[in-house]
């Protein structure tokens, strides 16, 4: 069956109706703090893909807020240990208490939210999953503008520490945003903004300085094949969004597509991306999944169609034994010979789109071993803009493997490029086997027409 289903994997997000509380303990502690734990306690209850104890949630909400208080200073804090009865409702009420004197005994200086952010995150970590966490809003903020590409205003291009200079370097450059019009090119190294040096900062500092109010101009000191240009480039900032698909094709004839993220407007930029390949004569594709840490699964599902005629994508089995299973959509470009690039960061919804692939025999994995991320996250966003990220699901791909903590292993090896910039031909030596794969393809299809 093809039964859609918002799920979420590494890091997406998906909005989810909230509980309502069951009561609300008197002050200090908010209706909202009563509220956030409350629904944080029976989501993961109900939704981790493993029974919880509920004693081990409480324990862990104990010892989140323990540790909160040791990191303000409280050497030894004596907060009344919460106990689990077989009644939730009790165990909320417990739990909230228990958050409730916390906050009475050594709340002066701290914000009750701070207390019910701690129980949370503590609650969560209990059940011993790297993936089910809490998110801070300006966490949960962050999450979705990495998937959905954000709004923000800046210059329009991704930087990275350079592993030789120490300073910034230019990894992408935004098709026609503000750095591509004033000139700015991938692989630029960055060594000073507005006169403030970026060496030694890191992509967060300088991602700072090159934000700021759309219309104001930023001055950027360039260094290219090694030497500094004449001159500072001025760039006028304007309100960005960040594609998730980057379209190229190669002297050869080959479409070269770097997918980053499977976001929500994922599917849409691709379907454009290989249209503008096709017009231009592509002959051959390249998929590049390296270092892309997941997203929607709906995404990894659209993506995967655009390549796959028919068939299964990827079934997912929920903790009662549910098994639904995600088919190809009808949607996919006409049969072309197609590498996709992997490596030990391709994770997630990019190993659902891997292992279709793999499996349905229409195309070639090229690179390293997969990451091995083979769970699902439902995100569930709380009413103050905080979320709580909870593994719901394990999923197999199409011919029913298992890949959480295993990985795919790719059909032509070639080791990591190290030093290189991924994406170009002349130093990326996975990009180049690839390359070498399809031209061995092109050829074999040729001379299959010749004869």
């Amino acid at each position: 069956m093809n039964n859609r289903r918002l799920c979420a994997l590494a890091t997406s997000a998906l909005v989810a109706t909230l509980l309502a509380p069951l009561s609300a303990p008197a002050a200090p502690l908010s209706s909202l703090d009563n509220t956030e734990l409350e629904n944080s306690y029976q989501l993961v209850t109900a939704e981790f893909y493993k029974k919880v104890e509920p004693q081990a949630l409480l324990d862990g909400a104990h010892l989140g807020l323990v540790d909160f208080l040791k990191q303000n200073g409280i050497a030894a804090p004596a907060i009344p240990q919460a106990h689990a009865t077989d009644d939730d409702a009790q165990n909320v009420h417990a739990l909230q208490r228990e958050v409730d004197s916390a906050v009475t005994a050594y709340g002066a200086k701290l914000t009750t939210r701070d207390f019910t952010y701690s129980a949370i995150a503590g609650m969560l970590a209990s059940v011993h999953d790297r993936y089910t966490v809490f998110l801070s809003p300006k966490e949960y903020a962050a999450l979705n503008e990495g998937l959905d590409g954000g709004n923000f205003s800046g210059v329009g291009i991704a930087i990275r520490v350079d592993d030789d200079t120490k300073y910034l370097s230019v990894s992408r450059v935004i098709p026609d945003g503000p750095a591509e019009k004033a000139g700015i090119q991938a692989g630029d190294i960055i060594t000073s903004v507005d006169g403030k040096t970026t060496k030694g900062l890191t992509t967060d500092e300088d991602a700072k300085m090159l934000r700021g109010k759309e219309g104001t101009t930023v001055r950027i000191d360039i260094q290219r094949d090694g030497k500094p240009l004449d001159a500072p480039i001025a760039v006028v900032r304007a309100v960005i969004h960040e594609p998730s698909v980057y379209p190229t094709l190669l002297d050869n004839g080959i479409g070269y597509i770097q997918l980053q993220v499977f976001g929500s407007n994922t599917a849409t930029e691709l379907t454009d991306a290989l249209t503008k390949l096709e017009s231009q004569g592509a002959k051959a594709y390249i998929l590049d999944l390296r270092n892309n840490g997941g997203g929607y699964l709906n995404a990894a599902i659209d993506v995967s169609s655009k390549f796959i005629a028919s068939g299964a994508i990827v079934s997912v089995e929920s903790r009662s034994g549910t098994n639904t299973e995600y088919d190809a959509e009808d949607v996919a470009i006409p049969s072309k010979p197609l590498a996709v690039l992997v490596n030990e960061y391709t994770a997630s919804a990019s190993e659902i789109t891997s292992g279709a692939i793999q499996d349905n025999g229409v195309g070639e994995l090229v690179g390293e071993r997969t990451f091995g991320k083979g769970v699902v996250q439902t995100i569930h966003p709380l009413p103050d803009g905080s979320a709580v990220k909870i593994t719901s699901a394990r999923y197999l791909t199409p011919h029913g493997r298992d890949i959480n903590q295993v990985g795919i292993e790719p059909d032509i090896v070639s080791p990591d490029p190290k030093k290189a910039r991924l994406g170009d031909l002349a130093t990326d030596t996975q990009m180049q086997a690839a390359v070498s794969y399809l031209e061995r393809r092109l050829a074999q299809i040729s001379t299959s027409a010749s004869n």
